[in-house]
């Protein structure tokens, strides 16, 4: 009994009782009041951690590093002739429509454009929203993992001159600030961008780019293109609308592959 005496003596001088509770009951709620303070403090570090880390890995793997990793590749393939003005380039983008028309088109790429020289610079002619020039190392740390493959002409030195490629600059030129077509329509209203590719190499040298398909002939049967299609078209699907996609342009008989990452 002394010694229980003495240790709710102690607690006496620890706690202020609330009435009514006994000093066991009110140390109990003290103690569950400093562990629920323990537990909160510890979550707001686990949440700062998880800021700092996110923070971190943005700054070291994210867009900045991803562009200044692009830029050492673009540099390297400059200096090493790898890269030429009208070659085209495809990477796996990672927008929202990407899955569905990797799906449709059992392509592993699902965006491309044509490359140009400016100065000392490529860039990337593309469609996207809208259709603009993008320097090259941005469009390559735009894509999936960064990785992408250029392909060519079989007989770029014979078609492709200076004035052939000023012409494709001048057709491409007609759809410069033009919106990305979301429905894939076979106009020149809007545009996207294997469509500008295939326009754009037709016009300026006579040649097609891979078969143009209509949209029936896509496999739409996943769940995920079925709800592309859906949120687009409602229930009036165009299945009698022309088509080409990156993928038929990248399996053309006409065009070899120059660099793949």
């Amino acid at each position: 009994m002394l010694v229980e005496d003495a240790f709710f003596n102690k607690l006496k001088k620890k706690c202020q009782f609330a009435d009514g509770l006994k000093p066991e009951e009110l140390c109990f709620f003290i103690a569950l009041e400093n562990k629920m303070r323990r537990r909160v403090s510890t979550i707001l570090i686990l949440i700062l951690l998880i800021i700092a880390g996110t923070y971190a890995r943005n700054e070291i793997f994210g867009p900045p590093y991803q562009i200044k990793k692009a830029g050492k590749k673009s540099k390297a393939m400059a200096g090493s002739t790898e890269i030429k003005s009208g070659d085209i380039i495809f990477q796996t983008s990672v927008s929202g429509q990407s899955k569905a028309i990797q799906l449709a088109t059992h392509s592993k790429y699902s965006h491309c454009g044509i490359v140009y020289k400016n100065g000392e610079n490529y860039f990337v002619y593309e469609a996207i929203e809208p259709v603009c020039l993008t320097p090259l190392n941005k469009w390559i740390a735009r894509g999936s993992g960064g990785h992408f493959v250029i392909k060519r002409l079989k007989n770029s030195d014979e078609v492709l001159t200076t004035p052939v490629l000023n012409k494709m600059k001048t057709v491409g030129d007609r759809f410069k600030g033009k919106h990305y077509d979301l429905y894939f329509e076979w106009t020149d209203d809007r545009i996207y961008c294997s469509e500008l590719i295939w326009k754009v190499y037709k016009e300026a040298t006579g040649l097609e780019l891979g078969k143009l398909e209509k949209l029936k002939n896509f496999d739409l049967s996943s769940f995920a293109v079925k709800e592309k299609m859906k949120a687009r078209y409602g229930n009036k699907i165009p299945m009698n609308e022309t088509v080409i996609s990156p993928e038929s342009i990248y399996n053309s008989e006409l065009l070899t592959t120059i660099k793949s990452n």
